[in-house]
């Protein structure tokens, strides 16, 4: 499902619909180029579960908020080109089923920790501020799943 995000306020109002229909053992995707509006979105996320000050955690790799359901948000970019066993050290796998984990730039390490995840893909448009966000189920979790 594909929608038109038209504004930095309507990607976090994306993120608040897509954060009210999810549930701990959730896994996300996010992929899409720098300045795309991932963290944008993930705030969104955070907002529905009652997170406020939700940043990108590209330096530290992973934060955990505590919400109406803890948000493990990883930001996966400086693992990338380093061998996959780093993101295994995060021990996601024993977090994951009590938590909503948020993982960008996670192409190729999100299979490692769940067959079941929800890729969230951000394109830029035709000017600065339009984006179009794609969602793409993998799993029976996700069928029927829009925000």
């Amino acid at each position: 499902m594909k929608y038109p995000v038209r504004s930095a306020k309507a990607m976090c109002e994306l993120g608040i619909s897509i954060g009210g229909q999810l549930e701990a053992g959730d896994v996300l995707l996010l992929t899409g180029a720098l300045g795309a509006g991932k963290t944008a979105l993930t705030q969104g996320i955070g907002e529905a579960l009652g997170i406020n000050g939700i940043t990108s955690p590209t330096f530290v790799i992973s934060r955990i908020h505590n919400g109406k359901i803890p948000l493990i948000h990883v930001d996966a970019y400086r693992l990338l080109g380093e061998p996959a066993a780093l993101f295994d050290d995060l021990d996601l796998e024993s977090q994951i089923p009590f938590a909503i984990t948020v993982v960008e730039w996670g192409d190729g390490f999100v299979d490692r920790i769940s067959d079941e995840f929800l890729k969230i893909s951000i394109e830029f448009g035709i000017d600065d501020t339009d984006r179009e966000v794609t969602l793409l189920g993998h799993g029976e979790r996700w069928i029927g799943f829009h925000a």
